[in-house]
């Protein structure tokens, strides 16, 4: 039994969905669970919505038509007219426009995984009839049904006793009917609403399934030949690896290698299930595989990089030294409000740490920590972490930036850098 995962980029138009059918069409005697992403850049597009509809924008119809344009634009160069995917797109869309009529939700992480969920239910409604009208047995499945999480919105927090059972109840006899084929980055909540699991979280969705029907494997259909010690976009002359240990993705994932979801790897790896990286326009080309294997040798270092990071210094406001009472007032304060740390460092009267913007979360973290301390931050800031590195590699990479804080280790050196 296999696991596959195609990500936006892989049906971001109707070639795109096309080469998705072509791709399965060569597995077609194994037993298939594919987990799809929105297509394209559409999470993108109703995160802008739901922004919209929370600030009483004006142009929030403007946003949600062209979102309903592009798919219906897929729908007719891949259907004929009258084919029932129409309808079915279109009553799921209807789901946006009922929330966007009523007044902002006060919560908006909440708002947020209603809108945004759109995205995975409309594509894997069109990739299902697609896969279906090529003659290719597809049954469309709702995730939200399996994958159950708390109410943490935008970071579901999964109920694995739960999630386990409910699978393992259904999934084995819809498989033995045909591919199963669900959507990625949702869950949902013991009272029917949907949660997010995170940006790009449809790997780990995929990682969630195969741990529980004990797959064989999960490969991830990317728009790159595999993983890479770097993002080829940013840097040149960058490598391939044909193979990772599990450790090595783990911290790869954890400072912010976005090839794969940061808590993808540790189901796999608890159940000992490969995970191949696999380019979708090369799919015969052999890509990476992360596996239980050897030590290995590092001939370059691997380069993270992480945008648009805020730069917080915290000192207490009667200039005391920061003690382990501040800390756990601080740290509080962190995960009450959904603030993940990337880099942390404590010095005798401060504590600075760097962390991914996000607006609403930070305003409410600046009150949390206005009645006893001190603030200045810096925005804009970019995180480079690099692996097996050599000082070499610190100082080119350090070139015309003003390094702001910096951390180096045996195996791992960390710049917050503007």
């Amino acid at each position: 039994m296999l696991v596959f995962k195609f990500g936006g980029a892989s049906v971001k138009d109707a070639a795109g969905v096309i080469n998705l059918s072509n791709i399965v069409k060569k597995f077609t005697g194994a037993q298939l669970l594919i987990v799809v992403s929105a297509m394209g850049k559409t999470t993108n597009a109703l995160e802008k919505l739901t922004k919209a509809y929370a600030d009483g924008s004006d142009d929030v119809n403007e946003i949600f038509s062209e979102i309903k344009k592009y798919h219906f634009n897929i729908i007719s160069e891949l259907f004929e007219p009258g084919h029932s995917v129409y309808d079915e797109v279109s009553n799921t869309f209807v789901e946006i426009d009922w929330m966007i009529e009523d007044e902002p939700h006060d919560n908006y992480d909440f708002a947020y995984d209603q809108i945004v969920s759109i995205g995975e239910m409309v594509s894997t409604r069109i990739v299902t009839a697609y896969l279906n009208q090529c003659g290719i047995k597809t049954h469309w499945t709702d995730v939200r049904s399996y994958i159950h999480t708390d109410n943490t919105y935008r970071e579901g927090n999964v109920d694995w006793d739960k999630t386990r059972t409910s699978i393992s109840r259904d999934i084995p006899k819809l498989l033995e009917k045909g591919i199963v084929l669900t959507q990625g980055f949702l869950g949902g909540t013991s009272e029917n609403f949907t949660t997010t699991l995170g940006r790009e979280g449809s790997d780990y969705t995929a990682s969630i399934f195969a741990a529980c029907l004990q797959a064989e494997s999960v490969t991830t259909w990317k728009d790159v030949p595999g993983i890479l010690n770097a993002d080829p976009k940013i840097f040149s002359d960058t490598i391939k690896f044909d193979e990772l240990t599990y450790t090595e993705a783990i911290e790869m994932t954890y400072y912010g290698a976005s090839v794969i979801h940061p808590k993808t790897i540790k189901p796999l790896q608890n159940a000992k299930i490969p995970l191949l990286v696999k380019s979708f326009n090369e799919p015969d080309a052999p890509g990476t595989v992360i596996k239980e294997t050897a030590d290995m040798v590092f001939t370059k270092p691997v380069i993270i990089l992480k945008q648009n990071q805020v730069l917080l210094s915290i000192s207490a406001k009667d200039y005391s030294f920061i003690s382990e009472d501040h800390l756990s007032e601080i740290f509080g304060l962190f995960a009450q409000n959904q603030v993940k740390v990337n880099i942390m460092q404590t010095s005798a009267l401060s504590f600075s740490v760097c962390f991914d913007l996000r607006p609403e979360r930070f305003e409410r973290l600046l009150k949390g920590l206005a009645p006893n301390f001190k603030v200045k931050y810096n925005e804009n800031i970019s995180l480079i972490t690099v692996r097996h590195y050599k000082l070499g590699d610190l100082r080119e990479l350090a070139t015309n930036k003003t390094v702001l804080l910096e951390q180096v280790s045996r195996n791992t050196a960390q710049m917050a850098v503007k």
